[in-house]
């Protein structure tokens, strides 16, 4: 394996995730405290976690925990699910396990880097790129061209980050039927599921219509708690689910018992969790939708399909990463440009910045950024 690239957006982030006045560019939807989680569990799950034993735990997950995971699913059982430590790791070792040197995998862009550059470590990758053009469109023709005799996995991210996309669910079956009829694993990373502005565009599992399929979530991005650092990944490939376990003996081994306690409280009360992330997002566009109208000749704002984050155009002649940072370093606000979003496998666009729209009280940040942009003119 070759020495992985720097993760750009972690080391933007270390130098100004905790230090910018206004974050502005948050992936997450807002966390709650340990004692609000707290109050939304059961006698017994509280009980449990107040008398928790801190040892080891199952390297597969809690028990308890990977059956109310897979409550979630409608075809997949307990025995289908793994945890790790967030989903980083899960990525990071599910790539390692499907794929070797002589193989070849298709990643759809823009994505988070990792789904890029794990691959691009282990082996041939092919990027396919979601149609800026086209309200960020994914060519299934184009996927089905990129595949070749030695393709190992096809990863996709829907809800997208940075864009936003949810793809059609007629897209989504058929790339599932082109993966399980070309004998390849559909990688889906599916952590944004649930926060869709239209709940009928919710995209089905990618777990529950191939058993071939991965599909990728965790607690941090639509249940607001990236705090827990529990992912899983979910596939009722079963060899495929013990030599994850078996990958995962050289990394964490297994995870934090009181983490996983506390995320099988929050599956269980994943609707309430839910409800009020998509009533804090939906309260809150307005916000950045009433900023993008005032200053339509500075951005295109698009509002996403799902999700938390939304990826608009800057039009200024100075160029998204220079306004970026001086944004900032002059207003303490923090937006991510587009080169952290860059690909070595497609053109990106190079106008465009995330923001985050999950976060309470965005307004006082919007408020800076506005200040900002008046005094520019």
């Amino acid at each position: 394996m070759t020495r992985l690239p720097d993760f750009r957006l972690e080391t933007y982030f270390s130098r100004w995730e905790f230090t910018a006045r206004h974050h502005l560019t948050a992936s997450d939807v807002q966390t709650m405290t340990l004692g609000e989680l707290l109050g939304l569990a059961d006698d017994t799950d509280r009980e449990a976690f107040e008398n928790l034993s801190l040892g080891y735990t199952e390297t597969f997950g809690d028990p308890a925990l990977r059956e109310v995971i897979a409550q979630t699913y409608e075809q997949a059982g307990a025995d289908d699910v793994i945890c790790f430590a967030g989903a980083e790791e899960a990525l990071y070792l599910a790539m390692n396990v499907l794929l070797g040197a002589g193989d070849h995998a298709v990643v759809v862009t823009p994505n988070y880097q990792a789904a890029e550059t794990v691959p691009l470590a282990l082996c041939e990758v092919t990027g396919v790129a979601l149609d800026a053009n086209r309200d960020w469109a994914l060519d299934l023709d184009e996927v089905a061209a990129a595949i070749r005799p030695n393709t190992r996995v096809v990863s996709v991210n829907f809800p997208n980050n940075p864009t936003g996309k949810v793809l059609g669910t007629a897209d989504f079956l058929a790339l599932a039927r082109l993966c399980d009829e070309r004998g390849i694993h559909l990688f889906s990373d599916e952590v944004y599921r649930g926060l869709e502005r239209d709940p009928a565009r919710t995209l089905p599992h990618a777990a529950d219509v191939s058993e071939r399929a991965l599909s990728l979530n965790v607690t941090s991005k639509s249940l607001g708690l990236p705090g827990l650092r529990i992912g899983w990944i979910t596939c009722r490939d079963r060899a495929l689910r013990a030599r994850l376990e078996r990958a995962k003996h050289y990394t964490t081994i297994c995870n934090s018992a009181p983490s996983e306690v506390l995320a099988r409280i929050a599956l269980k009360a994943r609707e309430t969790i839910l409800h009020r992330n998509r009533a804090l997002i939906a309260a809150n566009l307005p916000a950045f939708e009433a900023f993008f109208a005032e200053f339509a000749d500075d951005f295109a704002w698009q509002r996403p399909d799902g999700g938390c984050v939304a990826y608009p155009r800057y039009l200024g002649a100075d160029g998204v990463e220079d306004f970026c940072t001086r944004l900032v370093e002059e207003a303490g606000v923090l937006l991510l440009p587009a080169s952290i979003y860059r690909s070595e496998l497609t053109a990106t666009p190079a106008d465009r910045f995330r923001i985050g729209i999950g976060r309470r009280n965005p307004e006082e940040g919007l408020a800076a950024f506005a200040d900002w942009m008046r005094a520019r003119r």
